[in-house]
């Protein structure tokens, strides 16, 4: 969810009113440059003086230099905040280190508004009087996350709501936002001259500017009500129709603990929930063609007295193309039947590996995809703890990504995917999880379930 509805605990520390007008947003931006570039000139100094010859990267990616960006980003919020978390899920195998650190202190380190300027938005949305509707409204939100805020409330009728508030000015800024971080990681030498993500930035703008449209949150939200009627695993809020506008959401509030709460479950417990959660993510690629493509953790919540998963925020929720569930389905069938020669073509297909990246790259993709495929298929229980394949494909990773002339951007719906899935898979390795995931696979691409 775009805010966990988790207990605040001492937090009156971090209010901190949110930069809504234009001008606000980019001085904020502006200190951030500013004081990212005085860091690289500090640590540039300082390596030089050592007799080092730094690149323009290490200069950037400096844990001073993380702590900067990190910061910044949490009280500036919105769509630069949310990039940051859409980066974030799995990066530790991926990015550098001190990038990835960058992007998990972004997962929750959002400000809260000030009571005056929760006010202000409220009464935009319900009117002045707007607190005769409630028995009770607590203004200390129970959550903060990069769009908006969650705050519980209370009906005349004791019914108990959670009401997510849009932080003022998010809406407007995220173009705006967007190319500016975007500068930022040209800036830092991470990306080749001349790789072309301008179409990436322009589905990010839509998918941020669906997240930030409550009223088609509520809409989603009724979808996936629908769509997992049937499925008892789950319970999802369902939206205060008369309370809702497009900058304020209101829904059932619904008890329940972090996901993560599960760690220190009976292994049946967890391999259920995980189980449950990954069968969905099929469900929504090869069943429903629709998903919700956000799998941060706290968009998941338990109920230990239920054994239910509850899943909150929707927003990003969008229709899958069904060219790109037929190349995931061909992958899928590729990897169960072992035919590398398919696999291969159908990672090319969903955009994995470019066309240029195969032919340069030949023997280290085989090399990774015949690790990956003795893991993957290897007999028993699939046991999602296990990483030792990790280090093995490391450095067949490494030589590629070296290759900046082979860089390429995957499509976008793929990567809305994809992130969907290696934060389904990266939750799992959390819980320590161990399922039957060759028969699951197998079981949703061939059309059945149970």
């Amino acid at each position: 969810m775009d805010a966990a509805w988790e207990s605040a605990g001492m937090i009156h520390s971090r209010f901190r009113k949110v930069p809504s007008s234009r001008m606000a947003r980019l001085a904020s931006l502006g200190q951030l440059a500013g004081g990212v570039a005085g860091g690289m000139i500090a640590e540039g100094a300082r390596r030089l003086a050592d007799g080092q010859r730094p690149q323009l990267s290490d200069l950037m990616l400096t844990p001073g230099n993380a702590l900067r960006v990190a910061e910044q980003l949490s009280r500036l919020r919105g769509a630069a905040m949310k990039l940051g978390q859409m980066i974030s899920m799995d990066g530790g195998d991926v990015l550098p280190p001190e990038l990835a650190a960058i992007m998990a202190r972004l997962r929750d380190a959002a400000h809260f508004m000030p009571p005056g300027q929760l006010n202000r938005v409220l009464e935009s949305a319900w009117g002045r009087d707007w607190r005769r509707q409630f028995a009770q409204f607590d203004m200390t939100p129970i959550a903060a996350a990069s769009i908006g805020q969650v705050h519980r409330a209370r009906l005349h009728d004791g019914r108990l709501l959670a009401i997510k508030v849009q932080y003022p000015g998010v809406a407007a800024s995220i173009d705006a936002d967007v190319d500016n971080v975007a500068s930022l990681l040209r800036l830092s030498g991470l990306l080749p001259h001349g790789l072309d993500i301008a179409p990436l930035l322009d589905k990010a703008k839509g998918q941020l500017r669906d997240e930030a449209d409550y009223t088609r949150e509520a809409e989603q939200m009724r979808r996936y009500r629908a769509l997992l009627a049937d499925d008892p695993a789950f319970v999802l809020p369902a939206p205060v129709e008369e309370l809702c506008r497009e900058r304020v959401l209101a829904m059932d509030f619904i008890p329940g603990q972090p996901i993560e709460a599960l760690h220190s479950a009976p292994q049946a417990t967890r391999d259920g929930a995980m189980a449950a959660l990954i069968r969905l993510a099929l469900r929504e690629l090869f069943e429903f063609g629709y998903m919700q493509t956000d799998p941060n953790f706290a968009n998941y919540r338990w109920q230990v007295d239920t054994q239910r998963i509850v899943l909150l925020d929707f927003g990003a929720a969008m229709a899958v193309p069904p060219e790109t569930a037929q190349a995931y389905r061909r992958l899928a069938q590729a990897g169960l039947s072992e035919d590398y020669d398919a696999l291969r073509s159908a990672l090319v297909e969903v955009g994995f590996i470019s066309p240029a990246a195969l032919q340069r790259h030949r023997g280290a993709i085989d090399e990774m995809i015949g690790v990956l495929m003795r893991h993957l298929n290897r007999p028993g229980l699939f046991d999602f703890a296990d990483r030792a394949f990790v280090e093995q494909v490391r450095g067949q990773a490494e030589t590629i990504a070296a290759d900046r002339g082979a860089w390429h951007v995957p499509p976008a719906d793929t990567l809305f995917v994809q992130r969907k899935v290696s934060g389904t898979a990266l939750l799992a390795m959390r819980l320590r999880a161990r399922l039957p995931l060759r028969d699951m696979v197998a079981q949703i691409v061939a059309g059945s379930r149970d």
